[in-house]
């Protein structure tokens, strides 16, 4: 279990290094590949590079507001505790989190780990150039801390999801104009 400090650095030092050239979709899911690079915490020197994929998915049903909580489908069994304290900070922070309301669900896919000997600096630009060269659009470069990559991996989430929702939230009012709904 990691510490609210923990959290805190977490949340504080990840940065997203390339987005996806696409936002959430407002119904139906929405793919992400991402390339998590950190520097291990007790060897100088390696950076290990996290390769897998998010997949962003509304629910298919309605449900009562007692289950309407985001659903986590694999990610660690401690994931649930590491989610909720990243929510408890963001909404102290004043975050609009009215998106959670949706029972969003996350699904992570396989994840494949590589240590590289190298510097982070190194790595990252390696990793960069290889994304502009084969050009993968749904693909999200992030740079995180190595034993709470989860954390980083569910704020760069977070942050799609609320560019995503000011987006949808003018392209559903701009169509209900067009078809004459209020």
């Amino acid at each position: 279990m990691h510490s609210p400090d923990d959290i805190q650095y977490a949340l504080e030092t990840t940065q997203v290094l390339r987005e996806p050239d696409r936002l959430i979709d407002t119904f139906g899911e929405t793919r992400f590949e991402f390339q998590l690079i950190s520097e291990l915490m007790d060897r100088a020197g390696e950076v290990r590079i996290r390769t897998g994929e998010v997949e962003a998915m509304r629910p298919r049903i309605l449900r009562p507001e007692s289950y309407r909580e985001v659903e986590l489908e694999g990610f660690d069994p401690s994931a649930r505790a590491r989610f909720d304290k990243l929510v408890e900070k963001l909404r102290a922070e004043g975050k609009d989190l009215a998106f959670l309301q949706y029972g969003f669900q996350f699904r992570r896919g396989q994840v494949h780990e590589e240590i590289v000997h190298d510097s982070i600096d190194a790595v990252r630009e390696r990793v960069l150039d290889d994304v502009k060269r084969t050009g993968n659009p749904i693909l999200a470069v992030i740079e995180g801390v190595d034993d709470t990559w989860e954390i980083s991996l569910f704020k760069f989430a977070f942050e799609m999801i609320l560019r995503s929702h000011e987006v949808n939230v003018f392209d559903i009012k701009r169509d209900f104009k067009r078809r004459g709904l209020p």
